[in-house]
């Protein structure tokens, strides 16, 4: 299916953010990791736990750690490809990297699972700096600041202005992004973020939260076109 739509700007170029937990991903790195590694238990303890606020990030880091001790890299590729993704996401990197435009990825989640999106297309990825078998940081998680700082860093490296910016988030960890970019799609929001959103999508299809974001992008080029008309 051609997803390329008279949206595109002719010449153009934007910026496409998107978190993973949540959004592309109908679960978390580490519930699937755990889940193919036969610790599916261990996963959901301590997923449960650092939710409620009763362990640290670096606790749960080192359990997590400790649920892929021994695992190899092919471990992860079969983790990775097994996991509940929304239909669609490579489809809709593809349609992005067709039009001239960017993909990234900003997640929490490890690094060592994010960064396997580039074999869907995703042009860059981030992640918090965990990985198996190296010393482990007191800074290592990924924080909500942090996607501000990374989106804005893209977005100056590529000429863009945030008005070129079109964010996709699940949770708490995009309220920040979602506060200081307009062009916003809440992908099955929790409450908090649904109020944040500019618009947002329900359902399990990425490339349905996908067109969302180029009606936004179409809505703001015929606002330019009719101001430059004015």
């Amino acid at each position: 299916m051609n997803m390329i739509t008279p949206n595109a700007r002719p010449n153009g170029s934007r910026l496409h953010v998107f978190d993973m937990d949540g959004t592309l991903l109908r679960s978390t790195a580490t519930i699937e990791l755990a889940r193919h590694l036969g610790h599916l238990d261990r996963g959901q303890e301590i997923e449960t736990l650092w939710g409620e606020g009763r362990i640290s990030d670096t606790d749960f880091w080192r359990a997590l750690l400790e649920i892929c001790d021994g695992a190899t890299d092919a471990d992860f590729d079969k983790a990775f490809a097994s996991s509940p993704w929304m239909a669609g996401v490579a489809e809709v990197f593809a349609d992005i990297t067709a039009r001239g435009e960017a993909a990234i990825v900003i997640s929490q989640s490890p690094t060592f699972f994010v960064e396997r999106l580039k074999t869907w297309g995703a042009h860059e990825t981030y992640g918090s700096d965990v990985v198996p078998g190296a010393p482990l940081s007191d800074t290592a998680t990924l924080l909500p600041e942090a996607k501000v700082e990374i989106t804005r860093a893209a977005l100056t490296a590529r000429g863009l202005g945030a008005a070129d910016c079109v964010a996709y988030g699940d949770s708490s960890s995009d309220v920040e992004l979602f506060k200081s970019f307009a062009n916003t799609i809440g992908v099955n929001p929790s409450a908090t973020l649904s109020k944040l959103a500019t618009v947002e999508y329900r359902g399990t299809d990425m490339r349905e939260a996908y067109r969302l974001g180029r009606d936004l992008i179409g809505q703001n080029d015929r606002q330019n076109i009719n101001q430059d008309n004015t």
